[in-house]
């Protein structure tokens, strides 16, 4: 995490802006705070920041149609997302992630909680998602998709498609064992650290956000009954 880095946060309520705004600004983060979604979209367009913490309850546009528009447009689509929901229902959830967020916390939240939780996205683009001219691009080739870690950039079939800073993870690490079969639990332990606290079930909607993002060649990402999941480029 570099002392410059910007953080959006998206949230109606005064009390939750002033508490995240504190603590992120304790920790070197540059905070920008708004009140709305009609405002974080004008924002992000703008300025793109290094993260978005997005609450999904908003006046106005709802937190899920920020996120969707958001990751519609090529030039904010890139930008990792945070979510925070007062709901507990999984629905609410699952749809973020579908839509290409990367991480949620549900409110009430420890702020320590999601001071560490944004490090871990971050941390997650710089090691997977940033450009690094001088090194030797980092490629697999799977079958008919291409990654490159150096760009954050997979083609399939020569089309470029644009995923989540997670679904690149799990991707990239599947690709890197192909025909390696890896429980839920494994994947996540890959890509987020043991201590990171998600539900195997995120990995399974992650997985269903991957497979469509891939279209044809999401058959590649096959589940393993009882197991987990594999890349079998050569089905």
């Amino acid at each position: 995490m570099k002392a410059t880095d910007s953080v959006l946060v998206v949230d109606d309520e005064v009390d939750i802006l002033e508490l995240i705004t504190y603590n992120l600004s304790k920790e070197g983060f540059e905070v920008i705070a708004v009140e709305t979604g009609e405002a974080a979209l004008e924002h992000a367009r703008r300025n793109a920041p290094a993260l978005i913490v997005l609450d999904l309850m908003l006046p106005g546009l709802d937190g899920l149609t920020v996120c969707k528009q958001l990751k519609r447009e090529p030039a904010t689509a890139g930008i990792p997302i945070l979510m925070l929901t007062a709901k507990s229902e999984d629905s609410d959830v699952v749809a973020g992630l579908e839509l290409g967020a990367d991480d949620y916390l549900t409110k009430p939240f420890s702020p320590r909680v999601l001071v560490a939780r944004i490090r871990a996205v971050l941390r997650r683009r710089a090691e997977h998602g940033a450009p690094n001219g001088h090194a030797g691009a980092q490629r697999i080739e799977a079958g008919s998709i291409v990654i490159d870690r150096n760009r954050h950039e997979v083609l399939c079939g020569g089309n470029e498609v644009t995923l989540s800073a997670t679904e690149f993870a799990i991707l990239w690490f599947l690709a890197s064992h192909p025909s390696w079969v890896f429980s839920r639990t494994q994947i996540i332990d890959a890509i987020r650290g043991e201590d990171y606290a998600v539900t195997e079930r995120a990995v399974d909607v992650q997985i269903l956000g991957l497979r469509r993002k891939l279209g044809e060649y999401g058959r590649y990402v096959e589940t393993v009954r009882g197991v987990g999941y594999r890349l079998n480029p050569d089905d």
